[in-house]
């Protein structure tokens, strides 16, 4: 049976999440959703299936935050929504987590490759980060839960765009591909956004063969180094220069962005067994801070892609598509944390190169 796509939608109090929510719920898109919503609240946690019409499901979880006391819960939550779909006692296509305004993602994310049964039924399709354009400026400034909402991000939805000036809209936007340059940038209006801009991205799974875009970057680079100081930080001439909070813009001094993102890139195959042995380190003293690493890797001696991805401590890799007889072989590879190394980081895989 066909795995069930999950989204988790996020976003800081006040970004507009319910509002998007409730936009795609009464959208006639012939879609059968089931969603968990999490709110603060003295009572305890309700699993009961709360029927809203014949097209949707509501599990409200009302007992504190979903990435953090109630993670067995939502294991419970979900296991209990696979069990009565498969009992043809509900009918749903996907599932929609909508956390609170202050919630970390990352643990979200981890139920679903942590709990066997759960990733037995479910598979997570992405994490949606709506961004309150008005206010998140401070909000980054102050939150650290805002900057890990956007570094966990597959996609960025920016609401209130109405309510500030372009250049307000352009300076928040660089700051976002600082923080996260992997992650698409939307806009979504009084939440009116397309289903495709939210729906069916499969923008994270471990355990899908998923192919990075090889120009994910480009753009994100462009607009950050139009207004920075570039600082060239030289590891070779398959190493790319970073992306990340140490550049300065001319306002930057004002924002200093604990989570940042660097990459890596070279034409050169990695050595398996040292590479191994290198992300086996990384993540046992760096893991609480990684907050999602991605890419697709040239081995040695391979004929097929390796697709590589990870949240925290949990990392996983997967086969990819044959390399194309006259592609340019190499590997790409992106980290998202909070004040993460990365010159312990390039060299270590530099020396795992062939």
């Amino acid at each position: 049976m066909a795995l069930i796509p999950s989204t988790i939608l996020t976003g800081f109090l006040g970004a507009g999440k319910t509002t998007l929510l409730k936009r795609i719920l009464s959208e006639n898109h012939g879609l059968r959703i089931a969603v968990i919503e999490n709110e603060f609240g003295q009572e305890n946690i309700d699993n009961e299936i709360l029927v809203q019409d014949s097209n949707e499901h509501i599990v409200e979880m009302n007992n504190g935050c979903i990435c953090c006391t109630v993670r067995g819960d939502l294991i419970v939550a979900l296991t209990a929504l696979a069990q009565k779909r498969d009992a043809g006692l509900l009918h749903f296509d996907r599932v929609v987590i909508e956390t609170t305004g202050l919630a970390n993602p990352g643990p979200v994310a981890q139920t679903f490759f942590v709990d066997e049964e759960v990733g037995s039924h479910y598979m997570l399709d992405a994490i949606i980060t709506v961004v309150d354009a008005r206010h998140a400026m401070g909000q980054l400034d102050l939150h650290e839960e805002a900057q890990r909402q956007v570094g966990f991000a597959d996609r960025l939805l920016l609401s209130k765009t109405d309510l500030v000036e372009s250049a307000e809209l352009d300076a928040l936007k660089r700051r976002l591909t600082r923080i996260n340059p992997r992650a698409p940038i939307a806009h979504v209006d009084f939440g009116r956004a397309p289903l495709a801009e939210v729906l069916d991205l499969r923008g994270f799974n471990l355990n899908d063969k998923l192919e990075l875009d090889p120009h994910f970057l480009s753009a994100a680079t462009a607009q950050v180094h139009e207004h920075e100081h570039e600082h060239e930080h030289e590891h070779g001439a398959d190493c790319a220069s970073d992306c990340d909070s140490h550049g300065h813009t001319h306002n930057h001094s004002r924002h200093s962005d604990d989570i940042a993102a660097f990459v890596f890139k070279s034409s050169q195959p990695f050595d398996s067994a040292k590479l191994d042995e290198f992300l086996g380190g990384l993540v046992q003293v760096y893991g609480p801070r990684m907050l999602r690493y991605k890419g697709v890797l040239s081995m040695q001696g391979a004929e097929r892609k390796v697709v590589f991805q990870g949240v925290h401590q949990l990392m996983g890799s997967d086969l990819g598509a044959k390399w194309g007889e006259h592609e340019e072989r190499g590997s790409k590879m992106v980290f998202i944390g909070k004040n993460l190394p990365k010159d312990i980081f390039i060299s270590g895989l530099e020396q795992c190169l062939v």
